[in-house]
């Protein structure tokens, strides 16, 4: 400080002012309205809008370089630090000696930084080898932290990072991914080693086990009192995900799926009389199924998207009744030339996800045709014109809108590959490139939140995760992570007697139920703890391979 520096200074308050400065938390109550602390406030309030607590507290020899920069009461930074960007530190928050935090962060309270550690919330752009790389500018997602974390000396935390509350990353760890809520975290790339007060679980396995193990023992013992509520004069009517309730035949399946999942059939049907009525649903000229008293023309039907995905719904229902569609799906019967006109005519560009639904159900069909009647010709123009439209910088097909990102793309990639590669058991194009986009797409959208929080959103990040790792190891940790904080999640999500909600903040329904089970599934396949699991999907959400390759 200035006054400690005058030659009039007792030598006592010069070696505290020098403690100070490394050592801001120990501080002088006087020293936050000394006149030279207070100038360097209001000129920070001056230069770049700072909006600094009455009890903040920065070092002389701090270096702040801020665009903006808040800081919550009793948060201090201390000297040699520099802070440069959009940077938010809530109450009790501490910046050590020699680290440094950079471009967009934000932290709750209680985070404390300790020296030397690297915070960058932004990233060069390298893409094109034809410019230098100084010259591609920068862009920043941003770094969220949670509160009351403690970010150990000498770690990196790297742009689009989330840690979630009371996490500890662990010394010289380099953070790429999120990190959960509680967990201890470290290594380079840094993962998961345990949970904060579970210290017997080595690889925090454990909590998770037994998070499983009870959910499961729910959702055994509720299933038919679930399907029970739903079932109104012979049929299945449920909330659908735009919240309304209605009959269709996708209740009667999910009714099925669910009770598969747990090794029976729903015990209100008859299993020959659903199979025909399943099976007079398929129209003989096309193969599709539109929904039961559907005025439909043939010709319009390849448009329908109820049409389109009743072949995976209906046709996975009729094997787990043992049977299996009726006539083969004649809308896939196509040669190269005109399976190109229709997929190329998707909406590829501002609908992704709907695009990817559609080459589900085209896949299916193939699946289908071939299984049970001998149709396999057209399955390799379909793998050709894929392969040949995948984009090999992000991994997948169609591109980012304005308003949703890549969320578009990614939830499409997850009903492309479901229907097409995981099917027939054949490699993705492009999976690490793939994997990056899909784990930025998540975290932009900070793990998804409200109602965002969904069956659909959740589904279309970990089976791709799942189907990716089949392939690579990359980013493992980071997937580890989604998979354990989804686990953590589910058993509150739980309503004993109505099952899951498709979103949060809705109301229970057979859709989300059956989603949101096959979800938890895959999560614990993920992890390798499938086996603590009693549900297991056999329909449109299983991951088994069936080897029918191209």
């Amino acid at each position: 400080m200035d006054h400690a520096n005058s030659p009039q200074a007792p030598a006592s308050e010069d070696k505290e002012a020098r403690r100070l400065q490394y050592l801001p938390w120990e501080r002088i109550p006087s020293d936050l309205h000394h006149p030279a602390y207070l100038s360097r406030k209001a000129e920070l309030r001056r230069s770049c809008g700072a909006a600094l607590a009455e009890t903040s507290y920065i070092a002389e020899n701090a270096a702040i370089f801020t665009e903006s920069l808040t800081m919550g009461e009793r948060s201090w930074i201390a000297g040699h630090a520099l802070v440069r960007g959009e940077v938010i530190l809530g109450d009790d928050c501490s910046v050590n000696p020699y680290a440094c935090v950079s471009g967009k962060v934000t932290c709750g309270n209680g985070v404390r930084i300790a020296s030397h550690a690297s915070i960058v919330g932004f990233n060069h752009g390298f893409d094109d080898p034809d410019l230098p790389i100084h010259r591609q500018g920068v862009v920043s997602i941003g770094i969220t932290i949670g509160d009351d974390v403690w970010i150990g000396a000498n770690c990196v935390i790297l742009d689009g990072t989330m840690i979630g509350n009371g996490a500890v990353i662990a010394a010289g760890a380099v953070v790429t991914g999120n990190i959960p809520a509680m967990a201890i975290a470290g290594g380079v790339p840094a993962r998961v080693l345990r949970s904060r007060g579970s210290a017997a679980e080595k690889s925090g396995t454990g909590n998770t086990e037994d998070q499983l193990l009870k959910l499961g023992q729910k959702a055994q013992e509720q299933w038919p009192d679930i399907l029970a509520r739903w079932k109104t004069q012979g049929n299945y009517e449920s909330l659908e995900a735009d919240g309304i309730r209605r009959p269709a035949i996708r209740h009667l399946c999910d009714a099925i799926e669910i009770a598969a999942g747990f090794g029976h059939v729903p015990p209100d049907i008859d299993p020959s009389e659903t199979i025909e009525r399943l099976q007079d649903l398929q129209e003989p000229a096309t193969g599709l199924f539109p929904e039961e008293h559907a005025r439909v023309p043939d010709k319009a039907l390849r448009d329908d998207p109820k049409a389109l995905y009743n072949i995976l719904s209906v046709g996975y229902a009729l094997e787990l009744l043992g049977s299996s569609p009726r006539h083969p799906v004649q809308a896939v019967r196509l040669d190269a030339q005109d399976l190109d006109r229709w997929l190329s005519a998707l909406p590829w560009q501002s609908r992704a996800w709907h695009a990817g639904s559609v080459v589900d159900a085209i896949g299916t069909a193939m699946y289908f045709n071939a299984k049970y009647f001998g149709i396999r010709h057209p399955r390799q123009a379909l793998f050709e014109w894929l392969s040949r439209h995948a984009d090999g910088v992000s991994g997948l097909w169609g591109e980012p809108t304005a308003l949703e990102g890549w969320l578009q793309p990614v939830n499409g990639f997850y009903r492309l590959t479901r229907g097409t590669y995981a099917q027939f058991g054949v490699a993705l194009p492009h999976p690490h490139a793939a994997l990056e986009t899909i784990h930025l797409n998540y975290r932009n959208h900070k793990g998804f939140v409200a109602e965002k929080y969904n069956a659909c959103n959740l589904l279309d990040t970990i089976h791709p995760l799942l189907l990716i790792a089949r392939q690579t190891e990359y980013r493992r940790a980071d997937g580890e992570a989604i998979a354990r904080n989804l686990i953590s999640r589910a058993r509150d999500r739980w309503r004993d007697g109505e099952g899951f909600p498709f979103a949060d903040g809705g109301e229970p329904s057979l859709q989300g139920t059956e989603m949101w089970l096959s979800v938890i599934h895959l999560a614990a396949d993920f992890l390798g703890l499938a086996d603590r699991f009693a549900f297991v999907p056999k329909g449109v959400h299983r991951t088994a391979t069936p080897g029918l390759g191209l």
